[in-house]
């Protein structure tokens, strides 16, 4: 009998295996899972984000939040950190043009009234008691935002339009003037709050006064804020 002809090298070659399909779901999964936490935390806080009411909205079990997060603190880690990244970028671009009094109240401006629309959620994020975890990135975040409030600072200090200062001092104070500000109007037991345009204009004046900037008579217009 003779021997089979052997196909070649090239028809030999195995072609490469596809993934197997819940290896292809799993970036979605995480990703629903992160979405189920967020929306939870925007309807009620950490009470309602539990572990059982996060799987039931994504519509997995509940032990399939620990394949894709070693804990339920490092889910709400990356929901802060999906959040806080949202803001930064926004606030940059809010803040990308004009003078450093002109940008200051578009930066302060937009980041209260992303926080205003977004109440629960923004509580829940900056200040409602939680996981040291999420403390530390809480941490992390306001570093962040005070750098780059000190360098928009040191830009109006070489042109001229604020007075020579601490800039990191000053950028420390007035994040923190801003964040204790919104204490009240976003607090879920709060009760009836100034208008949310009141509350934004309250507080650029503010913070405009509070670096040595000189008043105007109008708030420079700052477009609606985006869809978070």
């Amino acid at each position: 009998m003779s021997r089979r002809q052997l196909p070649s090298t090239k028809s030999r070659r195995r072609r490469p295996s596809m993934p197997a399909a819940s290896e292809r779901i799993t970036g979605g999964t995480r990703a629903r899972l992160l979405a189920a936490a967020r929306d939870l935390l925007e309807e009620g806080g950490y009470a309602a984000a539990s572990v059982q009411a996060i799987a039931d909205r994504t519509g997995v079990a509940s032990g399939a939040l620990y394949r894709h997060f070693s804990s339920k603190a490092e889910l709400f880690v990356e929901v802060f950190r999906e959040a806080a990244k949202k803001d930064l970028v926004a606030m940059q671009k809010a803040g990308s043009s004009g003078g450093c009094v002109e940008r200051l109240e578009a930066i302060v401006a937009t980041f209260a009234r992303r926080a205003l629309r977004k109440r629960r959620l923004a509580w829940a994020l900056v200040y409602e008691p939680v996981d040291p975890l999420v403390d530390r990135e809480r941490l992390a975040y306001r570093r962040e935002y005070c750098r780059h409030m000190a360098g928009l600072l040191r830009s109006g200090i070489a042109a001229g339009e604020i007075p020579d200062q601490n800039v990191e001092l000053s950028a420390a104070a007035v994040v923190g003037a801003i964040a204790e500000a919104l204490v009240g109007p976003l607090s879920p037991v709060a009760g009836p709050v100034a208008p949310e345009e009141d509350i934004i204009a309250t507080l650029v004046c503010f913070c405009r006064r509070s670096v040595g900037a000189r008043d105007r008579a109008t708030l420079r217009r700052v477009p609606p804020a985006e869809r978070a």
